[in-house]
């Protein structure tokens, strides 16, 4: 993998976690939606009210036990409520608590959400925008990981940062306010002791298990991958009769996550006793103090019961710190891989204020272009080629001489590092790449489809596309017969990667698909070289039909199918070598001739 476009994954705090923090806010905290400010401000008051909720059930819980033994001084209302109604009282403040917190879950719910929403989509687009470069150093199902996860770290962030840590630090000083005006310095004392030990015990461990979670992670990635990648060469797995060592494959990725994840559970178990030896051990600390206070007069059992109380109440949140801060911190880190995903540029971007592409004649013409994908290896040198409106002109020669590139150059997947094409006088890099896009219909050696209909993949040639014109172009590409006889008609499932179709039928769909876009430019990349002989000859013809009255520029590998192309260039080692009709190149006994007759021989020989 090029370092320029690895994401390397972490087991440390991001040095830049103040700015992943601050990345996430504007979805938080939109200038431009003050509904979302509002919501949020609501949540946040709802939050303090059941806070203090909270804090003061408790003083009814040691109201209702001093009302029973009769003991310490209470408020008037408290003695006309007598001990059931202050039981009564406290089950209707704990519920009241409960509720709260739920309401502010159901206020900030559509904020969360639409936060997902709007990052999930800017991810999605920014992915889109970047180069074939990047893509094809980059796999799917670990990009998708690192998208999957920096999402679900973003709306983590947003729960717990917000509705866990800030709530807990809340809580905390509002208990240790109301020991220090009810018991004295000395509990809170005891209370900020085990607070602190407990924290420190929890970040030191949780340092130790976030390295764990990392190896279970990579383990888990790259499982992924290799389920992915299996899946998607299905058929290559069987014709090599290969089922056995995928599953070998799989299963050794999935043992050594298993290994990882084992480490986990067990670090997971320390950390659970670890935290409840010094919980445990503050709780009877305080207990004890307050149960000499009870002995001495000093204070009464409600007090006792109060003090319990409020050490289950801060036992809780605390229980979750361990887990929120691992969180949070893996949080960090999968949003981190996310944003530097994101922050990767986009190789080909159109220039500042580029207008659209204005067609007319379609006119290509490549002029003295340039290109390398790796700096030390120049793929094209020099290319000079004119395509005429509504010619047709093949690209012809051997493996790595230049042609495929040539027409990833034209729908601009790359910038020419020198010289420059053109279609009608305009250079495609001061152009968009959306007008580009639009006027240049490709149809590949390997037509990809997606997991739906034949009608869904048809219509995918233009958005806007009506079912008569969908069908117009199915019969232009002559599947349209092949189509109604199946059960289902345009209905029918085409299924991963076009699976259930023959390549001839997919080939076909593509077709369509192009005719229905009806561009001005049509580019063949080795359209048929992937088919067999008959097959080959019925695709030309609709492939002969969609270039009429279009610029067409075919990239051929067999020669037999180019033989009537307006004129053919040939390339060597990424150069123009020869140009001309085909009876001319032949006449000339070149490199042309050369190919012509080694493919003819091995025609004859297979014959």
């Amino acid at each position: 993998m090029s370092p320029r476009h690895s994401i390397v994954t972490t087991t440390e705090m991001p040095k830049n976690a103040g700015k992943i923090v601050t990345r996430v806010l504007p979805y938080l905290w939109p200038k431009d939606h003050a509904w979302v400010r509002h919501r949020v401000l609501w949540a946040l008051a709802v939050l303090v009210v059941a806070k203090l909720v909270a804090v003061g059930t408790p003083f009814l819980y040691k109201a209702g036990v001093d009302a029973l033994s009769g003991e310490g001084k209470s408020a008037a209302w408290m003695l006309a409520m007598g001990a059931v109604g202050l039981t009564v009282a406290y089950g209707l403040a704990r519920l009241m608590s409960v509720g709260f917190q739920q309401l502010r879950d159901v206020i900030f719910a559509r904020v969360a959400q639409r936060a997902l929403r709007a990052l999930a989509l800017e991810t999605f687009v920014h992915i889109h925008r970047l180069s074939m470069r990047y893509h094809l150093t980059r796999k799917t199902g670990g990009l998708s990981r690192v998208i999957e996860r920096g999402v679900k770290g973003v709306e983590f962030l947003l729960r717990f940062l917000l509705f866990s840590i800030g709530p807990l630090i809340l809580e905390l000083a509002m208990i240790a306010v109301v020991l220090w005006w009810v018991f004295g310095f000395a509990y809170v004392l005891v209370v900020a002791a085990v607070i602190a030990l407990y924290t420190y015990f929890t970040f030191k461990v949780t340092e130790w298990r976030v390295k764990l979670r990392k190896q279970m992670n990579d383990q888990d990635q790259d499982a992924n991958q290799k389920a992915i990648d299996s899946l998607l060469n299905f058929e290559t797995v069987k014709y090599f009769g290969a089922e056995a060592r995928e599953a070998r494959r799989y299963d050794h990725a999935m043992a050594g996550y298993q290994e990882a994840a084992v480490k986990t559970a067990y670090s997971l178990a320390f950390l659970n006793f670890g935290q409840g030896f010094v919980i445990t051990a503050g709780l009877v600390a305080v207990m004890v103090m307050a149960a000499i206070g009870v002995q001495n007069g000093t204070l009464t059992v409600g007090d006792f019961v109060l003090v319990n109380s409020y050490m289950i109440q801060i036992t809780v949140p605390l229980n979750m710190l361990g887990t929120v801060y691992r969180e949070i911190r893996q949080s960090l880190v999968d949003m981190g891989e996310m944003f530097q995903l994101l922050d990767q540029p986009a190789e080909v971007k159109d220039a500042p204020g580029a207008p659209r592409l204005k067609v007319q004649g379609a006119a290509v013409e490549f002029e003295d272009v340039r290109f390398s994908y790796d700096p030390e290896r120049e793929i094209l040198k020099g290319v000079t080629v004119r395509v005429a409106p509504g010619e047709k002109v093949a690209l012809v020669g051997s493996s790595g001489s230049g042609k495929s590139t040539i027409g990833r150059l034209l729908f601009r997947f790359y910038d020419v590092k020198g010289g420059a094409i053109r279609i009608d006088g305009q250079d495609l890099r001061e152009v968009t790449q959306d007008s580009l896009h639009d006027n240049i219909g490709v149809v590949p050696q390997d037509t990809v489809l997606f997991n739906d209909t034949i009608g869904y993949n048809i219509a995918y040639g233009r958005d806007d596309a009506t079912e008569a014109e969908v069908i117009a172009a199915a019969k232009a590409a002559q599947i349209h017969d092949f189509v109604m006889s199946l059960p289902q008609g345009y209905d029918t499932p085409v299924g991963e990667r076009g699976l259930k179709l023959s390549g001839g039928e997919k080939q076909r769909v593509g077709i369509a698909r192009t005719l229905l876009k009806n561009p001005p430019i049509l580019l063949l990349d080795e359209a048929t070289s992937a088919l067999d002989t008959d097959t080959e000859q019925e695709i030309q013809a609709a492939l002969n039909r969609a270039g009429e009255g279009r610029t067409v520029l075919v990239i051929a590998h067999r020669l037999s199918t180019i033989a009537d192309a307006d004129r053919i260039v040939v390339l060597e080692k990424g150069s123009v070598v020869e140009e001309g009709t085909h009876t001319d190149l032949l006449a000339r006994g070149g490199r042309y001739a050369s190919l012509w007759q080694k493919q003819s021989a091995e025609a004859q020989e297979a014959a």
